[in-house]
Parts: structure tokens; sequence; C-alpha cells
């Protein structure tokens, strides 16, 4: 029997450990108190598909592991970005010589510091393709399409097959850094979803917000056409084609791009949430690593930018200034 431990139970680590259980896999979960108390009556998980499922509350492993106690199999690391340096010291109480680290972060590179410091285990890289919100304590839906992307290894190879389901498609990638950085492309939104403060699809029905996000895009484009990076195909169009459909006039956009537009109504992106709850972003992760890119490589990045300016505003005084797509758009300098 595979064991499976997940570190962090935010939504996505409540997600995927409720996905896990539901596939009647092996689950602890390493979590803070209140945390903890909210999933001991259960998860329920549901998603706009209409899959649904209860599972018992998973076990919970103690901070500290006693000597003797069994390490998992697999390690998924699913705390933020901005956590994972700070996670590391604990992460060494759970694993052992044959662990599987999976992290499961936005953005690029913030595996690098799990893997300089557990140099003797296989660490991989997983992209979350789906939005997770948590309507009520304990229950986690998944709000949009997409899978659950974890890099081709010889020694996962087996995995998809024994984790997989309706809920939490399953499958690896052998061109991982490309994965990322076409997630990357559509996290873009992220951003400009927490400046707006209105749920996503309410943002994606206005031009202005749309015109933001798709001049996001082409920076991003520019920078990976530059690094002579193939973005893979995460929507049903191509991801060179998303700047061009999102910068159309709305009656036009919501007849072609019925696709993205079908995410829950309520939902709201991370970014979102961590503003409004006083937490750092991941801004740094996503648009500043176009940004850091563009650099390197001669490529202007101006909005990028001033979005990462405008979100380290509001982070600053801890809520979202609710721009308008016309106040966004100028201060962007796109009008």
């Amino acid at each position: 029997m595979i064991s499976h431990r997940v570190f962090g139970a935010g939504l996505i680590g409540g997600f995927v450990a409720g996905a896990l259980l539901k596939r009647g896999q092996t689950v602890s979960v390493v979590a803070r108190p209140q945390v903890r108390k909210k999933l001991e009556g259960g998860l329920l998980l549901t998603d706009l598909e209409g899959h649904q499922a209860r599972v018992p509350s998973p076990d919970f492993a103690p901070q500290a592991p006693a000597p003797g106690d069994r390490a998992p199999d697999y390690l998924w690391l699913t705390v933020k970005c901005t956590s994972v340096i700070d996670a590391v010291p604990d992460l060494e109480r759970h694993l052992g010589p044959g662990t599987v680290l999976i992290c499961c972060q936005n953005g690029l590179g913030s595996e690098g510091p799990v893997k300089a410091a557990f140099p003797g285990n296989t660490v991989l890289r997983g992209m979350v393709a789906f939005n997770v919100a948590e309507p009520a304590p304990g229950h986690f839906h998944r709000g949009s399409g997409g899978s659950l992307i974890i890099e081709a290894d010889p020694g996962v190879s087996e995995l998809p097959a024994a984790v997989s389901s309706g809920l939490m498609p399953v499958e690896l990638s052998t061109e991982m850094d490309a994965v990322l950085w076409a997630k990357l492309q559509l996290n873009l939104v992220n951003a400009v979803n927490a400046l707006s403060d209105v749920p996503v699809r309410k943002m994606l029905g206005h031009r202005g917000y749309r015109r933001v996000f798709a001049a996001c895009m082409r920076e991003l484009l520019a920078v990976t056409g530059a690094l002579g990076v193939a973005l893979p195909r995460l929507t049903a169009l191509p991801p060179t084609w998303l700047p061009r459909l999102l910068s159309q006039p709305d009656w036009l956009f919501t007849q072609i791009a019925k696709s993205m537009l079908e995410v829950d109504p309520t939902v709201r992106t991370s970014m979102w949430w961590d503003i409004s709850q006083g937490k750092a972003t991941e801004i740094d992760y996503l648009n500043g690593n176009v940004v850091a890119a563009g650099r390197r490589n001669g490529i202007p990045t101006p909005v990028n930018e001033h979005i990462i300016r405008l979100v380290k505003a509001a982070e600053s005084e801890h809520h979202s200034p609710g721009l308008s797509p016309e106040r966004l758009l100028q201060e962007t300098g796109l009008d």
C-alpha cells in the first residue's frame, strides 16, 4: 500500500489529501492545530463537473514524528511559494531515504531550496492546473478544469494510475519547465483578480481587465520566445492565441470563450485571498519571474512591473484596491 503525507492543508493540500483518500490511499496530513480541528469531521470534495465525495478525516502526523515511525512513500509539499524555505527544517523530520517529494507550488524555482536541502531524495515538481475554493470548513471545491501534472521520473511511472480520479486527474510530463511557464501564463490572472476585487468570472467579463491580463501574457510570450520554450496547450486554445482572444470585445469574447468562463461564479484567486487575509502574496514567483527573465534576456516587461508595484502596495495596506478596468488600464500604462 502506497503511503502519502500532505504537508500543508490549505486549499490545495486539503483537496489533494481528500482526493487521495477517495482513491483508497493511506494518507496523513501535517497541519496547524486550527486546520486540524476544521478537518476532524471529514472532508467534502466537489467540482464544477458534478463529482462529489465525502471522505473521513485524514490521520494527522505529529510535527515531530517519533524515531522509528515509518516515513511516507510520497510527501506532497502544498504550502505556498512564500513558505517553502521556512518549511524545509520541518520537512526533514518526515522523510525517509526513499521518500519522493512532490512540490506543488505556483511559479518557477520554488523547489530549489528543497532540492538543495535533500539531495538524497527524489524531488519532483507538480503543477495544479485547477482552482480550489473552500465554500465551508472542510468543503473543498474544484472550481475549474485541469489536471495535476507531475514531473516524469521512472520512480513515479505508476503513480497516476493509483491516484487519478474524476475529482483529481493526474498525469506525468517530461517537459515540466514548459508546463510551468504555460501555467504561469494563466496565473498572471491572479494579480489582476486581486487588484479588481471581483470574482474571476465577473472580472473576465470586462474587456478592460482582460486587456491588462493579455498585456501581461504578451510580455511572458516574448520572454519564453527568447528562451526557446515551446509552451504546451493547457486550455482549448494554443498559448499564443490567448492574448488576442482576451482583447476581443465583450460580446465576441463571451461567444467564443465559453470554456474560459466555465468557472464557479464565486471563485477568486489565491492572491486575492492572501491580500484580504494580510498575507504575503506569490507575486515575486509569478509576475516577478517574467520581469526577472525579461531583464536577463533584454525583453521589456513594463506591464508586469506596474502590476508588481500595485500588488505590493495592496499587500502593505492589507486589502484590495478594487481598481476599475479603466483605472487599472491607466495604472499599467495601457490607456
